[in-house]
C-alpha cells in the first residue's frame, strides 16, 4: 500500500500536471511552441512620383502582397507634363507638274472639260513641347519643313499659328513661336544621367487620334551611326512611339523631359518597340542658341577622321589592341592645325575620354563651345604624345 501510494506521488500526478501546463500553454500560447521561421530580410519603400505619398519604411519579407507592390498610376506625372505638349498641324501647297502645253485654256479643251488644279493643300502632323512661358516651341525639323502654315494646338483647346524662329536640319530640330497668354511650360530634368531601365513616358499625338501617353523604359543611351541625322546621340525606349509623335515629349516617372521623341525602326509604319528621342540636354541648348543666336553653335577641331581597323594597323606597323582615330585630314588654319597635329596621328583620347567611336567624339566635340579647351592624346610614330586646342566655331558639314 506505501509502495503504490509512493508510486502515483512520484509518477502519475507529476505527469498529470505536465499534460495540464501543456494543454493550457497550446490553448493560450500556441506562438511559444510554433516554429519560427527565418527573418527575411526587410524591404523598404520609398515614394514614387505619380502615386502620392507612402508610409515612411515601410518593410514586407519578398513574397508577401506588399513585396509586389509597384507604381499604380503615373497620373501626377502625366499632368504636370501633359499641357506642355502640342499637336502640330502644317499646311503646305503643292504644285503638280504637268507640260506648260495644258496649262493652256485652248489646249485644255481637248483634253478634260473640268482641268484639275494645279495646286493642292497637303496637310500632315506631329507633337511639339513649350519650353518656356513666352511661347517658345520645340519639335523636330521634319515636322514643320516646308510647310506654308504651322497650326499649334493647346492642350487646353486652343489653337494659334505658329511661325518659325530658326531650324537644325544636322540635328532634326526646330524652334517655333506662339503668341498666347498664361503659357504652360515643361519642366526639364535636371540630372541628364538616365539609367537603362528607368521609366519613361511618350507624350503626342499619334495618327491625329488626339494627345496620347504610353509607357517604357530607356532600353539604351548614346544610340547614333543610325543614319538619321549629321548629330545623332539617342534615347531609345520601348514606349510606343507612331507617326504623329514626332517632337512630343518623352518624360520621367517625375513628369519632367527627358528627350523629344523623334523616329521609330520599323518595318510597318508603326511602333515595333524601337524608338529614339533627342536628349533634353540636347534640345535645349539648341532652343538656347537659336532663341539666342539665330543658329547652333557648335564647336569644331577642323579634322577628318577614320576609325582604326586591323588592317590599318597592320599597314601603320602598330599593335592591334590599339583603338583610336586615324587623323586623314586636316583643315588649314584650323583649331587642329594650330594645335600641330598631322595626317597619320592616331587620337587615343579628347578630354579624358576614350576616342574610339568617330560619331562619338564628333558629339564630344560638337557640344563644346567656340573657344573651349581640348586637351589631345595621341600617337605619333610609336610615341604617345598631348597637345591643347581652342575649338572654334563649326559651319555646317564642317567636322
Amino acid at each position: 500500500m506505501r509502495s503504490a501510494q509512493f508510486i502515483v506521488n512520484t509518477l502519475v500526478i507529476p505527469v498529470l500536471v505536465g499534460l495540464v501546463v501543456a494543454f493550457a500553454v497550446l490553448l493560450w500560447a500556441p506562438q511559444l511552441v510554433t516554429p519560427t521561421a527565418p527573418q527575411a530580410p526587410a524591404v523598404t519603400y520609398a515614394p514614387i512620383a505619380g502615386i502620392g505619398p507612402m508610409p515612411e519604411q515601410t518593410t514586407a519579407a519578398p513574397g508577401s502582397s506588399m513585396a509586389h507592390m509597384g507604381p499604380v498610376s503615373y497620373a501626377d506625372a502625366v499632368d504636370r507634363a501633359a499641357p506642355a505638349v502640342v499637336n502640330i498641324f502644317t499646311r503646305k501647297v503643292v504644285r503638280r507638274k504637268t507640260h506648260p502645253l495644258f496649262d493652256d485654256p485652248f489646249f485644255q479643251r481637248f483634253f478634260r472639260t473640268n482641268p484639275e488644279p494645279n495646286e493642292r493643300m497637303q496637310s500632315s502632323l506631329g507633337s511639339g513641347v513649350i519650353m518656356s512661358p513666352d511661347g517658345y516651341v520645340l519639335t523636330n525639323n521634319h515636322v514643320i519643313h516646308g510647310a506654308d502654315q504651322i497650326v499649334v494646338a493647346l492642350h487646353d483647346g486652343r489653337e494659334v499659328n505658329a511661325t518659325v524662329v530658326g531650324t537644325d536640319p544636322e540635328a532634326d530640330l526646330a524652334v517655333l513661336k506662339i503668341e498666347l497668354e498664361n503659357l504652360p511650360q515643361i519642366q526639364v530634368a535636371h540630372d541628364s544621367q538616365l539609367r537603362i531601365g528607368d521609366v519613361v513616358l511618350a507624350i503626342g499625338n499619334p495618327f491625329g487620334v488626339g494627345q496620347t501617353v504610353t509607357l517604357g523604359i530607356v532600353s539604351a543611351t548614346g544610340r547614333n551611326q543610325l543614319g538619321l541625322n549629321t548629330y545623332e546621340d539617342y534615347i531609345q525606349t520601348d514606349a510606343a512611339i507612331n507617326p504623329g509623335n514626332s517632337g512630343g515629349a518623352l518624360i520621367n516617372a517625375y513628369g519632367e523631359l527627358v528627350g523629344l521623341n523623334t523616329a521609330i525602326f520599323s518595318k510597318s509604319g508603326g511602333s515595333q518597340g524601337i524608338g529614339f528621342a533627342i536628349p533634353a540636354e540636347v534640345a535645349s541648348r539648341t532652343l538656347t542658341d537659336i532663341a539666342t543666336h539665330g543658329t547652333t553653335i557648335r564647336g569644331w577641331l577642323g579634322i577628318e577622321v577614320q576609325e582604326s581597323t586591323p588592317q590599318l594597323l597592320t599597314a601603320l606597323s602598330l599593335p592591334q589592341a590599339l583603338t583610336g582615330l586615324i587623323v586623314t585630314g586636316i583643315y588649314p588654319d584650323g583649331p587642329a592645325d594650330q594645335a600641330k597635329l598631322a595626317i597619320g596621328d592616331i587620337l587615343v583620347r579628347i578630354n579624358n575620354q576614350d576616342a574610339a567611336n568617330a560619331r562619338s567624339a564628333m558629339n564630344q566635340i560638337a557640344a563644346l563651345r567656340p573657344g573651349d579647351g581640348i586637351d589631345l592624346e595621341f600617337i605619333r610614330a610609336g610615341q604617345k604624345m598631348q597637345t591643347h586646342a581652342i575649338a572654334g566655331q563649326r559651319k555646317a558639314h564642317q567636322q
